[in-house]
């Protein structure tokens, strides 16, 4: 454990921040795997929707600096041609 004060704190705020960044990414994949999921099922409709869900939840994760900005980019462009080839 930490003796000096600002370092208690830190220990504090990283524990809260920790959260939501786990929050973020497991939001991005949950995301990815039910679009996945609506592709699979040749559910034109619902992989549009979740399509436009899950490019947000990458944005916001990418803006936070949890996923780098190709990365998100790439998983971007992988769902949209997928998407765009089942129609």
């Amino acid at each position: 454990m930490p003796i000096i004060k600002s370092s208690k704190k830190s220990v504090k705020t990283d524990k809260k921040q920790t959260v939501a960044n786990n929050f973020y990414t497991a939001t991005v994949k949950n995301a990815i795997k039910n679009t996945e999921k609506a592709i699979a099922s040749k559910d034109k409709k619902a992989s549009a929707e979740l399509l436009n869900t899950t490019i947000k939840a990458i944005d916001k994760a990418a803006s936070k600096g949890l996923i780098k900005k190709n990365t998100a980019a790439r998983e971007k462009s992988r769902l949209n041609k997928k998407v765009k080839e089942m129609n």
